[in-house]
């Protein structure tokens, strides 16, 4: 990869990494849930599981995006938090209705389906991250 090619993709190419490894957070403690203490057959404890792994995965995420993806200086590092935080609770709902759809109402595997979800919610967030909380980064 030359170069130019690099410096102009920097960004796209750490948040990707950066969001395999959430993904692999959010999945990890997905999993553990769904595997010790919750059923996805019920929809009240799926969500749960959903919940514990979205918790898990966006404080890691801010906290790459913040220093490896976006290298914010920003000093009021709590308000910034407060904005990543506030953008990922709208992906959450949207990984939640999807989840409820593809799991509960559809019947398909939840594992299948969190691994989906995971696929569009990575791409929200960084719109999301790039337009409202990174912006001047």
């Amino acid at each position: 990869m030359n170069h130019e090619i690099k410096e102009k993709y920097k960004e796209i190419i750490r948040y990707l990494i950066v969001g395999v490894l959430t993904t692999v957070v959010s999945l990890g403690v997905y999993y553990m849930c769904v595997s010790t203490f919750l059923t996805p057959k019920s929809a009240v404890q799926l969500q749960l599981a959903n919940i514990f792994s979205w918790v898990a995965a966006v404080t890691f995420a801010y906290i790459m995006s913040r220093f490896f993806v976006f290298q914010s200086k920003r000093k009021n590092w709590i308000r910034e938090a407060l904005s990543f935080y506030s953008s990922r609770v709208l992906t959450l709902f949207m990984d939640m209705s999807i989840m409820f759809v593809m799991v509960t109402l559809c019947g398909l595997n939840d594992k299948l389906a969190k691994l989906v979800v995971q696929v569009v919610v990575t791409v929200v967030n960084y719109i999301f991250s790039k337009l409202f909380v990174f912006r001047n980064y």
